[in-house]
């Protein structure tokens, strides 16, 4: 018999370029028998490329250096070593114990998503979606419509209770948010408000799939508590929900339901995984969950098309049906450019006015040091969160500027991804200037020299030949590498400076806003 337990995701594949990453591994061995022999040969893969990180790494001050560069990577014996002075204690059904194990635990959620399938002594399968997430990272700019499409494939079929999970609570928990969101927008009362962040643990402990039942909960809720609840009340709730026949005892629900989980750990990974999805906005401060309106073609099409849970088998027969494309969720439909740049400069100005200097500046740091605590922030990748940052320190310290940021982003304004390659970052208006600014969380030389200075020179010298203003590029990092910098300052004596060009200019981020109150006109930094 199952047992219900509240939703959780695998968060050490988090991000989607993570489980993009791990995928492309064993796309290599597509079609080999699955042995614990090529299980560590995909060990010393993922060990090799940095995917992960074993406890042998940290003590060996060698290996941590190259760990920590961008540029090298471990050798096939440097990585045999390392799984070998890193015994795995960890045991999955079916594999053995140690790096067997450890192996499915990677790649368990993966083919639970329908991207690739495997089992001990079979041949190793690769989906067309999980190909198309491999080669939606692999070519020169990420394609981001592809990749929420393939996440939104996914999740509107993905359910709670399958032989993967074997949970007693049933629910495909994205068709139960969006339609719970809909009968809250259909509600006069509750004020085209959506679903509230401190409520989703009901939705990770919800045991069945009936969108009406949970939002008359929450109806309910709301009218005892409003939005003032305190987390002892919502993990008390969460908990009578799994009170039943065979639980009577909420003392001994505590032992395996964890508070600080429940309320904070599952819930940041269940927003991250409805929003890659594209069909969901942060409001309020990333305080609400709703409808990404630009999207509302495929939102109607899921709730008319999707929601019914299925009873399968095997692993193989639910295999079989998530990873199965429906091209209508891989349309991309025409969004208004014009509209959706007024509503992004709007959530810009609106947080240049928001953020004091010092918070600016620690989240600035937390991009590429440290972990922001903030609510709305931390649901944004870096260097994405970097790009809208930098946008908004631009628009608080310069006067009579129009910033253009670049970003893909929900209807709020908020980045979803970062700006499409042939771009710059962000784009800058001010008087007779026009400003390139490309911002990078890259620290290595031959990263910041061939890939970000390269492109930024080719920019800037398409934009000085085809504006009338005044063109200068911005090039922001956590740090600047010396190769990068001489590549610059060559580019800038021999190629792009004349009349209507004043080059490059490098800064670190730590030092943006200090050089941001320096002067009045991005030009003057031309003479700095």
């Amino acid at each position: 018999m199952y047992k219900k337990k509240p939703l959780s995701f695998n968060t050490t594949l988090r991000n989607p370029n993570r489980i993009a990453g791990f995928l492309s591994v064993l796309n290599k061995y597509e079609g080999q028998i699955l042995t614990n022999d090529l299980i560590y040969q995909i060990c010393y893969d993922i060990i090799s490329k940095k995917l992960y990180k074993p406890t042998a790494i940290s003590k060996n001050r060698e290996w941590q250096d190259i760990y920590n560069s961008p540029t090298i990577y471990f050798t096939v014996n440097e990585a045999q070593e390392i799984l070998n002075l890193s015994p795995q204690k960890h045991k999955e059904a079916g594999f053995d114990y140690g790096w067997a194990s450890r192996f499915d635990t990677w790649y368990k959620l993966i083919m639970e998503f329908g991207l690739c399938f495997y089992e001990m002594n079979a041949p190793i399968e690769i989906s067309t979606l999980g190909k198309n997430l491999i080669k939606a990272y692999d070519e020169s700019a990420t394609d981001d419509d592809l990749i929420q499409n393939i996440f939104l494939n996914i999740l509107a079929k993905f359910q709670t209770s399958t032989p993967f999970r074997k949970n007693a609570n049933n629910n495909i928990p994205l068709m139960l948010l969006l339609k719970v969101i809909k009968l809250l927008k259909n509600d006069k009362k509750e004020n085209n408000a959506g679903v509230y962040k401190r409520e989703i643990p009901f939705f990770l402990c919800w045991q069945n799939n009936n969108a009406e039942e949970l939002y008359k909960y929450i109806k309910n809720f709301r009218k005892q508590y409003s939005f003032e609840a305190s987390d002892e009340i919502i993990y008390e709730h969460c908990l009578n929900l799994f009170l039943d026949e065979h639980n009577k005892d909420i003392e001994s629900l505590k032992t395996y339901i964890k508070s600080s989980k429940l309320l904070k750990e599952s819930v940041d990974e269940y927003i991250r995984k409805m929003r890659i999805t594209g069909v969901i906005s942060l409001r309020g401060n990333g305080r609400f969950l709703d409808f990404n309106m630009f999207e509302i073609e495929k939102i109607d099409y899921l709730i008319n098309n999707y929601g019914d849970c299925i009873n399968f088998i095997s692993k193989r027969e639910y295999y079989n049906y998530i990873q199965k494309k429906d091209s209508f969720l891989f349309k991309n439909f025409e969004k208004d450019q014009k509209d959706l740049q007024k509503i992004k400069q709007s959530v810009i100005k609106k947080y240049a006015e928001i953020y004091s200097e010092d918070k600016l500046i620690n989240e600035l740091i937390f991009t590429y040091k440290g972990t922001t605590k903030d609510d709305l922030l931390k649901f944004i990748d870096n260097p994405v969160r970097l790009e809208f940052l930098t946008a908004i320190a631009l628009v608080k310290y310069f006067e009579n500027i129009t910033v253009i940021a670049n970003y893909s982003s929900d209807d709020e304004g908020l980045p979803k991804f970062t700006a499409r390659g042939g771009m710059a970052d962000i784009e800058c208006f001010q008087k007779n200037c026009y400003a390139l600014v490309e911002v990078t969380l890259m620290t290595g030389a031959s990263q910041q020299t061939e890939h970000e200075m390269t492109s930024i020179s080719d920019h800037l010298k398409t934009a000085s030949k085809n504006s009338e203003k005044y063109t200068i590029a911005l090039f922001i990092a956590p740090i600047l590498q010396e190769r990068a910098i001489d590549y610059m300052e060559y580019m800038n004596e021999r190629k792009l400076i004349n009349k209507n060009c004043g080059g490059i200019i490098s800064m670190r981020i730590l030092d943006m806003i200090p050089n941001f109150k320096k002067v009045d006109e991005i030009t003057d930094f031309v003479n700095i």
